[in-house]
């Protein structure tokens, strides 16, 4: 397997991670179970690449077992998720507001 895809392999196990971890912190902005899944998968891809590019040195970590570049790997891909997944919940709030009590 390719470096790429195991960097991408990564951080969307990271951004699904880190999205269901926003689901659950942040509980009036979730987006259910699904919706948690699939931010937090495009999150962490898109946190992961963005890290990558202002850290190039992080970039082909899986390829050599370079523990710091794997836990860049998986910070950029969690916190990507977990921002992606607020960000929609955010959204979804804004435009379906909770029932009040």
């Amino acid at each position: 397997m390719s470096v790429a895809v195991m960097d991408l392999i990564i951080q969307i196990i990271a951004g699904v991670i880190g999205g269901h971890a926003a689901g659950a912190i942040i509980k009036d902005f979730t987006v259910g179970a699904i919706g948690n899944t699939i931010m937090g998968a495009i999150g962490g891809v898109f946190g992961g690449l963005l890290l990558q590019e202002v850290v190039p040195a992080l970039a082909g970590s899986a390829g050599n077992v370079d523990i710091g570049a794997l836990v860049g790997e998986v910070v950029g891909g969690g916190v990507g998720g977990f921002l992606l997944t607020v960000i929609a919940g955010v959204m979804k709030w804004l435009v379906v507001p909770p029932r009040s009590t």
